[in-house]
């Protein structure tokens, strides 16, 4: 099956039907997974990391908050670009640029290379945000929130299972090898997707200092956006409050568990990433406004469930954050993939500056939400925790309500 479309993609409002193939399909969707882990690599690696380098606990945690600060630099400077330039071109050399990021990291010999590198890598893994536009365009109308979920689900799996990934070759190859492998993956997927990929037409003409400032414009004019943005990045909140506390709850009492098994954690949530597509089956046919919704819902149950872990036994507790991680990351995955069908269909000539303003909100909201989790967590222990989750969610879906209420 040949990965290239018989057309050009074309921009919105031509006649040309846009063409999506299964394996099209698939390579996109394993270029966000391949892309996005990127910035999880390091995470389960740092205790090793910071030995490694002669740093401070304190020094190799900037390591993942440049990262996340890159990436949201990224969707603010880098990402609207694919409303310009053929976003084919985009995202070949942004992959060519993050492998290299990647090796530099790989072979950083201090602490403060390390830290340059991981801002670069978190600036170009936004190219995960370019595929899946691309996704949207070549879709036809009636399938897009299809592609959009199967696309997100390579996404989806990348953050999920990145850091399993990470962890275990680490152990055996030491972290170094980490970022050498990733970034000779990702410099295979840009020859890939240079052969793979159609050209896009761009979608609009004007400068790249006016294309930042259209994305003002386009907040205040589209609520729809808006409702969208803050009722994800608060479902973001919960997601990562979770996330980032939970291999610290696992290490104490009375679990007394490795990373190993923290880590083990996201294949749980890949389970949920994986029925994720559904979504976008369902907002083809019910309509995106109602999976956002239901996902919300999905999300504030499975988070209040945990609640319940201090009536169990050590291994019912274990069970029941498993199930749990299942809900809430389905619910969280789910809804945004709702939400980026709303998004795409808003104004089709502006994707890419509207996912980057989506996908903004989403990252204010992990990063957030790992400020809150670490507080919550010190402050009231793991109940502080899922409580911090269950009410970010529970404002999630009366957002979401509220704006079914005043349609």
């Amino acid at each position: 099956m040949s990965l290239t479309p018989t057309t050009t993609a074309p921009a919105e409002g031509t006649h040309i039907q846009p063409h999506l193939s299964t394996a099209l399909t698939l390579l996109l969707a394993g270029g966000t997974g391949l892309t996005v882990a990127a910035l999880y690599y390091s995470q389960p690696t740092l205790g090793v990391l910071a030995g490694d380098l002669h740093a401070s606990s304190r020094g190799v945690g900037w390591i993942p908050t440049l990262t996340q600060l890159g990436y949201a630099l990224g969707l603010l400077l880098l990402a609207p670009l694919g409303d310009r330039f053929d976003r084919r071109n985009i995202i070949v050399i942004k992959s060519v640029v993050l492998s290299a990021a990647l090796l530099l990291t790989g072979f950083a010999p201090s602490l403060d290379v390390m830290l340059v590198a991981s801002l670069l890598v978190g600036l170009f893994a936004t190219v995960a945000q370019d595929i899946v536009p691309a996704a949207a365009t070549l879709a036809p109308p009636a399938h897009r929130g299809k592609a959009v979920g199967t696309v997100m689900t390579g996404l989806l799996l990348g953050i999920l299972l990145s850091r399993v990934a990470s962890g275990f070759v680490a152990e055996h190859f030491g972290w170094r090898s980490v970022f050498v492998a990733a970034a000779a993956s990702v410099l295979l997927l840009a020859g890939v997707m240079a052969k793979g990929l159609p050209h896009f037409a761009p979608t609009s003409t004007v400068a790249y200092p006016a294309l930042l400032q259209s994305l003002a414009g386009l907040w205040r004019a589209h609520r729809r956006l808006r409702l969208a943005a803050l009722a994800q990045g608060l479902l973001a909140v919960g997601f990562s409050a979770f996330w980032s506390t939970l291999a610290v709850m696992l290490h104490a009492a009375p679990f007394h568990l490795g990373s190993a098994v923290a880590g083990s954690f996201g294949l749980a949530g890949a389970v949920g990433a994986l029925a994720a597509p559904f979504a976008g089956r369902l907002a083809d046919r019910r309509g995106a406004e109602w999976v956002t919704r239901i996902a919300a819902a999905i999300t504030v149950v499975s988070f209040a469930s945990m609640l319940a872990m201090p009536l169990l036994s050590t291994t019912g507790q274990l069970v029941l954050l498993a199930l749990a991680t299942v809900g809430f990351d389905l619910g969280v995955q789910a809804s945004l993939i709702a939400h980026q069908t709303i998004v795409y269909g808003i104004a089709p000539e502006a994707r890419s500056r509207l996912n980057a303003l989506l996908m903004t909100s989403v990252f204010i909201g992990m990063a957030a939400g790992g400020a809150l989790g670490a507080q919550a967590l010190a402050a009231w222990g793991w109940s502080g925790v899922v409580m911090v989750a269950v009410l970010a969610s529970g404002v999630a879906l009366l957002v979401r309500m509220r704006a079914a209420a005043t349609r």
